[in-house]
């Protein structure tokens, strides 16, 4: 039985190691560690410190991004609370989320000798940041801080901003202005050569640091077209284009095309046509200017007008809008679209 038992077993054993299937060796491929890249560590770059002289505090970078149309900046002189028991820190200045609050220029002329003008501008209820006089020297007189509001604008307007006191810096021109002549016609004063160009230079100083547009370049009469001349159509505002590439200016093949489709057309006729006067108000206003739309060529659209030729088209200023005025208008507004 021991043996029955014994062959049976031995049997088995034989049976199951037989059966078992052969393995497939898999050959040995060591793995390659695999370098996981390092996650960039976003740094912040370490911002310009903040100067102190004389107790006061100065921070004279422009962190402004122009490229990004963006404006924000903290330049200057540092303003700061003094809370009692408390220390003001400058440690996190500045803050990238705020901008200037000069957003244009206006360009005035006083209508006074030098010694008169810095008499009205300083001790009565009008003033201007600064005033570029005419007495031959290099001296222009800064008469308010730019981080203050100057009265030079008065009540004024262009595009969605008004009451541009608030956002201007202003600069006064000594210059006698216009006297009218026995037709009613205004005539101008013309400026000196070295004193426009101390105002270039101003002007040129002013809206590189402040980063204002050259839509934001503008006359008092611009602001205040039914009230203001300032400074007239003997101030050389393509001179400041073409030298100093500040301002506005339209691009001449752009108006004479414009100008050809114009005088193609009876103008004239048109010129009489309610629909037309009602298309060049809402051109003028989409320019900039604040215009009421009344489909009449009434007194503030002639002064508008008037305006505008004064800042565009110094040739003639009779407040018409002829065919010339009216592709100069056309050239500017496509070169400078409300954005």
């Amino acid at each position: 039985m021991r043996k029955t038992l014994y062959i049976i077993g031995l049997s088995t054993l034989v049976y199951s190691c037989g059966s078992t299937p052969k393995s497939n060796k898999k050959q040995y491929i060591p793995r390659t560690p695999s370098v996981q890249p390092k996650t960039a560590v976003k740094t912040t770059p370490e911002k310009p410190k903040v100067s102190t002289e004389h107790g006061v505090d100065f921070y004279n970078v422009n962190i402004a991004d122009i490229t990004k149309n963006d404006n924000t900046a903290s330049y200057g002189s540092i303003v700061s609370a003094k809370p009692a028991g408390y220390k003001v820190v400058k440690t996190y200045f500045p803050a990238i989320a705020q901008n200037f609050r000069q957003r244009y220029l206006i360009l005035h002329y006083t209508a006074l000798p030098d010694d008169k003008s810095v008499t009205v501008l300083t001790q009565q209820a009008v003033s201007a940041h600064y005033l570029v006089n005419n007495t031959g020297d290099n001296e222009i007189y800064q008469l308010v801080d730019e981080n203050k509001r100057a009265y030079h604008a008065g009540i004024s307007a262009w595009r969605n901003d008004k009451n541009l006191n608030d956002n201007s810096i202003g600069i006064e021109i000594v210059n006698t202005g216009y006297v009218t002549d026995a037709s009613g016609k205004k005539n101008f004063f013309p400026f000196d050569e070295a004193q426009i160009r101390k105002v270039a230079a101003l002007v040129k100083d002013i809206v590189t640091r402040y980063q204002i547009p050259a839509t934001n370049v503008l006359a008092h009469s611009d602001i205040a077209p039914t009230r203001k001349q300032d400074p007239g159509p003997l101030f050389p505002w393509k001179k400041l284009y073409d030298e100093y590439l500040v301002g506005m200016w339209y691009e001449e093949p752009i108006k004479q095309g414009y100008y050809d489709l114009a005088v193609s057309t009876d103008f004239q006729a048109k010129y009489i046509d309610p629909a037309f006067i009602m298309t060049v108000q809402t051109q003028l206003q989409k320019f900039g200017y604040a215009l009421d739309l009344s489909g009449k060529w009434d007194d503030a659209t002639k002064k508008t007008i008037e305006a505008f030729q004064y800042h565009f088209r110094p040739q003639n200023y009779d407040g018409v809008m002829d065919a010339e005025t009216y592709a100069i208008l056309q050239a500017l507004i496509q070169k400078y679209p409300v954005k």
